[in-house]
């Protein structure tokens, strides 16, 4: 997908209402669903994500995930600056943060912890996302047990049949939905806000060492959800953990819940990529199926 500076330029001054000039667009490496560019142009600089024009839901949901993170005013996330689509493509335009590997980490913990703080009545959201290219139902509820079960691990389950997953994999999720409840029978969590998808590659810290987060999938949800993920891939240390536990204590029994929330990741990722993510999820699976017995 391509697009020329005039084009874009026209683009940008009929969104933001102001005169562009546009110096250069470079590609930027490391999404896998978007064509993502730097825009620099002669005051300011953008992040450009670009889409096939069916797929603008998913830009802009990105865009009000984004915006509820932002507005929570915990944890440092891109400002999404205008969406759209055209006859050739969707976009979403951010402003642009210079993002470096290290930083703060126990900053990150605590400013998570600050943003789960933030509590709605009801658990989902207020339209259906994505998670990655997978769509992500958000029906509200005021059960999380039925949202989940229906939402999430269900909804997964029924892919992974149609995506001719063993018939081990869905009997064993199959079971595990039946009986699930007994992880939630001392444990009621509250609907806070999440990021979503927060593996290691999802956060960053700008050069002053502030932590930043990105490419949500955000729900009112159980915070366990988004602490889960953050152990699935590695790239959170020690000091991300402690501190997010001395702001917001870590309920008894998120070590057995993790897995099964990661279970939801794990089947997304077979969803979409197949492999060994069939046997990864049923390993886990029959791991949470053994510790609720």
């Amino acid at each position: 997908m391509s697009i020329s500076k005039q084009e874009l330029q026209n683009l940008l001054q009929k969104y933001l209402d102001k005169k562009i000039v546009i110096e250069s667009i470079t590609p930027v490496s490391g999404g896998d669903i978007c064509e993502t560019f730097k825009v620099n142009c002669q005051k300011e600089s953008y992040f450009l994500k670009l889409h096939q024009p069916s797929m603008y839901s998913m830009l802009s949901c990105e865009a009000n995930c984004l915006e509820a993170l932002s507005s929570s005013n915990t944890i440092r996330t891109p400002i999404p600056l205008a969406h759209g689509i055209t006859d050739n493509y969707s976009f979403l335009l951010l402003e642009h943060l210079e993002l470096i590997n290290r930083g703060n980490h126990k900053d990150l913990g605590i400013a998570l912890a600050n943003l789960h703080q933030h509590t709605q009545d009801d658990f989902g959201w207020i339209e259906n996302n994505w998670i990655g290219s997978t769509p992500q139902c958000n029906s509200k509820s005021s059960d999380w047990i039925a949202f989940w079960r229906d939402n999430r691990l269900g909804y997964q389950t029924k892919l992974a049949e149609k995506n001719h997953a063993s018939k081990s994999l869905i009997k064993n999720c199959e079971k595990l939905m039946s009986c699930f409840d007994c992880l939630f029978y001392s444990y009621s969590p509250k609907a806070s806000l999440l990021h979503g998808d927060l593996w290691s590659g999802n956060f960053s810290f700008l050069k002053d060492g502030t932590p930043v987060i990105f490419d949500p999938a955000s729900y009112y949800g159980d915070r366990e959800a988004d602490l889960a993920m953050t152990q699935l891939f590695g790239g959170f240390n020690q000091d991300f953990y402690s501190a997010y536990d001395e702001q917001f204590q870590i309920n008894e029994g998120y070590n057995v819940r993790k897995d099964f929330y990661n279970l939801y990741h794990v089947l997304n990722h077979f969803n979409l990529f197949g492999g060994g993510y069939a046997s990864q999820a049923e390993q886990l699976c029959i791991k949470v199926l053994r510790e609720i017995k």
